[in-house]
């Protein structure tokens, strides 16, 4: 069961701070192992990968279980871009009636949903008397293996 709100921490962006780590020329092999490389390719900075807009861009903590299907878990860090118009299957980091929360935007031509992606949560039916702010779009999920 998911607490009072999916979101535990909001965080801005450092989108102006480099942080370039190395980054091997060759893949890591998931099916037979290769001969190991002994040379780097170039340094990696994840904000050019994960960070499309900085002044857009924020993180959030997820706190529950109601996103699992989505494979977005208890404690992982999604990225989110304001800057992005929220279609019909976005994962949306929304507030609905006063409260945060992360779940897939589902709009047809007569409704509007927010949908959870554990059975277990019912879904959020929006209509006009319904109070939404979409906070933006969310990414990509950053969780420990």
């Amino acid at each position: 069961m998911e607490n009072s709100s999916p979101i535990k921490e909001i965080y801005s962006s450092a989108g102006d701070i480099s942080l370039q780590r190395p980054l091997f020329l060759s893949g890591v092999s998931a099916g037979f192992p290769s001969p190991a490389d002994d040379y780097l390719d170039r340094k990696l900075d994840l904000n050019e990968h994960l960070v499309k807009n900085p002044a857009a861009t924020y993180f959030v903590r997820v706190a529950g279980d109601s996103m699992t299907g989505a494979g977005i878990n208890d404690n992982d860090i999604l990225v989110v871009d304001r800057s992005l118009e929220p279609s019909s299957s976005n994962i949306v980091i929304a507030i609905v009636n006063g409260e945060l929360t992360v779940k897939r935007l589902i709009k047809t031509r007569n409704s509007c949903r927010l949908i959870a992606e554990n059975p277990d949560y019912p879904p959020l039916e929006i209509n006009e008397d319904t109070p939404l702010e979409i906070w933006g779009v969310a990414t990509y999920a950053i969780h420990t293996l």
